[in-house]
């Protein structure tokens, strides 16, 4: 998650047993990069030799549009790193499959339309996270019960469900219709290691799903953000301006982070519509015990969540 994924969120993760990910522009340049991956690299080793089993891959999620004049050489410091799994993001992975797949890393593409679907697998990809209607963030727009099944017609390879993950039951519902894996992204923002403002996690427990705004105001591309944070930074939810072409390389570049007007992701927030799950700010540890309980409960013959 853009500003919010960093070296002590992904190492909780993976320790966790669950994939932690992060996108490679959360580092300012890419020798931090560099360092990031060897600490969480050196943190596997040690919590393998702590406990005697290898925790969950931590997986680097590389932008992959045409803008980011960065993606060459994070590239390059993902496959120092030896990473096992890669998520790309924003624009085909065509240009990273080859050298990822030599590596021996699995490649998982964010796709929002069938279409995206389509030209990943083409480009070689083993997996697809689909970037359902409720994901934070950038985020699809199609219902993800008829996404899946639409993809499930032509591709048996990896399937990612994203959006929409508000707990264990929706993680079972997700895997009921065909998918391997899920991808939950809000609630983690809202936990003790992320490095979300405190004044953003507070925001998350005290939101609801009608405070998630769909727009392209700040990305040029459509976006859940929450209501309130647009409302903090002295704009009205309403009338927003309409923003131009997206351009990842301003949202990277650290200068333009330091400048007053690029407010877009460091105090306008996003979050997905499983905002409404967020009841409080728990540990990494505690928030994927708490939904592996869920996921048993809700896996068990004939349960229902009563709310």
């Amino acid at each position: 998650m853009f500003l919010v994924s960093g070296p002590a969120l992904v190492k909780a993760a993976c320790r966790a047993r669950i994939i932690g990910s992060f996108p490679t522009a959360n580092c300012r340049t890419v020798e931090e990069l560099d360092r990031w991956l060897a600490e969480m690299q050196e943190d596997q080793n040690r919590a393998a030799d702590e406990t005697g089993a290898m925790p969950a891959p931590f997986c680097p999620n590389l932008i992959v549009h045409r803008s980011n004049p960065r993606l060459a050489d994070d590239l390059a410091a993902v496959l120092r790193a030896r990473a096992e799994l890669v998520i790309t993001s924003v624009g085909s992975p065509e240009p990273v499959v080859k050298p990822l797949k030599e590596a021996g890393c699995l490649v998982l593409a964010d796709v929002a339309s069938v279409r995206h679907a389509e030209r990943a697998v083409a480009a070689g990809v083993d997996g697809l996270v689909l970037l359902t209607a409720g994901a934070g963030g950038q985020t699809g727009w199609a219902n993800p019960f008829a996404f899946v099944r639409a993809v499930r017609a032509f591709w048996k390879g990896i399937v990612v469900m994203a959006g929409g993950m508000s707990d264990g039951h929706a993680i079972a519902a997700a895997e009921t219709l065909g998918c391997d894996l899920a991808y939950m992204g809000t609630k983690f923002i809202a936990t003790t290691e992320s490095l979300a403002k405190d004044a953003y996690k507070t925001m998350l427990v005290n939101s609801r799903l009608d405070d998630v705004l769909l727009t392209r105001a700040f990305t040029g591309l459509e976006t859940n953000m929450l209501r309130p944070s647009i409302v903090a930074a002295g704009l009205d939810p309403e009338h927003l301006p309409v923003r131009g072409a997206i351009d990842i390389a301003k949202d990277i570049n650290a200068a333009e982070r330091a400048k007053p007007e690029a407010k877009r992701w460091r105090d306008i927030w996003s979050a997905g519509h499983t905002v409404s799950g967020v009841a409080d700010v728990p540990s990494v540890a505690t928030l994927v015990e708490r939904t592996a309980r869920e996921y048993e409960a809700a896996k068990r013959p004939g349960s229902v969540q009563v709310i």
